[in-house]
């Protein structure tokens, strides 16, 4: 409860809830971003149409940092 008339508390972008989630088009920013500046490269699996390319590329996520923490899902 907060007293009438009391200045609020600070804000802070470390506050949980405060902000809204990332939109689609700010995480394209954010990835272009980070590849121009640092050489980093953020794909998503599903974007990537060639089949053969996107098993190589999850081959070697697997190989660095393990297998995805996925929902189990019937029939895959």
């Amino acid at each position: 409860m907060a007293i009438p008339g009391a200045p609020l508390p600070p804000r802070s972008s470390l506050d949980r809830g405060t902000r809204s989630p990332t939109t689609s088009p700010e995480m394209e920013l954010l990835r272009r971003r980070v590849w121009q500046q640092q050489g980093v490269v953020s794909l998503h699996l599903e974007d990537i149409t060639d089949p053969w390319l996107r098993q190589a590329i999850q081959n070697e996520a697997v190989r660095r940092w393990g297998p995805r923490q996925q929902e189990k899902t019937h029939g895959r």
